[in-house]
């Protein structure tokens, strides 16, 4: 429901911007091809909104099995990254954006997959309401896919460099991804740097994906704000 300001200046909610957002991403679906599509509460709204086009377009490359789902289910075709050469564009949202289009992702869990197919797609249009845009990232805990007999020493090599690891659970017991791996989430981490820091962590061993997407980072951002969708590009 629309909440009103004694001004009665309608107050969108979050749901709401995530809509507007998702709705607003499609003028960057190019006719006729495959669209990339991520994973998320955000790219829900626009899975929903691309069915009002899915005559238009050739179908879709999802980066997690719940949103192959969603997409099957509204009648839009879903093809395996192998089977498609280059995407024109990636839709996904952001756990954070930075001003430079750096993110972190992967409080879905399907961080791993979502980097695949942001790195053969031309351009990545993160979707995101504005409490996702952050001057520094860290404050989201930071996900890391990672194998489970590797866990107990990334969470060391974390804790050396200030970050307080655990791995995430689900139901009591380690919540495990689409790829049969584990995720540890990071507090604590201040992120200056996070193209250094992607490639750091990225060579540790044990290591599947770290949640830092600089070297895909975003090349537009739709932003839900409380006056309508602002446009960013990096």
């Amino acid at each position: 429901m629309t909440n009103l300001t004694p001004s009665n200046t309608p107050v969108l909610t979050q749901d709401e911007l995530k809509t507007l957002v998702g709705q607003a991403a499609l003028q960057y679906v190019v006719p006729g091809e495959i669209v990339g599509v991520g994973t998320g509460s955000t790219v829900n709204k626009f899975i929903d909104a691309l069915a009002s086009m899915k005559d238009q377009i050739k179908g879709a490359v999802s980066s997690s099995v719940a949103s192959t789902e969603r997409l099957k289910a509204l009648g839009i075709p879903v093809f395996d990254s192998n089977e498609v050469a280059e995407l024109s564009v990636y839709i996904d949202g952001a756990d954070e954006i930075d001003g430079q289009g750096n993110m972190v992702k992967g409080g879905g869990a399907a961080l791993t997959r979502e980097k695949i197919v942001a790195a053969q797609s031309k351009v990545f249009v993160c979707i995101a309401d504005e409490s996702k845009l952050v001057e520094t990232l860290g404050q989201f805990p930071l996900p890391v896919e990672v194998i489970p007999m590797a866990a107990k020493r990334v969470m060391q090599q974390f804790a050396a460099m200030g970050g307080k690891a655990h791995i995430r659970l689900k139901e009591g017991q380690p919540l495990v991804t689409d790829n049969g791996q584990i995720i540890v989430d990071v507090l604590g981490l201040k992120i200056t740097d996070p193209l250094a820091f992607e490639s750091q962590v990225s060579q540790w061993p044990g290591v599947v994906t770290v949640g830092v997407f600089a070297h895909q980072k975003a090349k537009v951002c739709l932003l839900g704000t409380a006056t309508g969708v602002k446009t960013l590009t990096f």
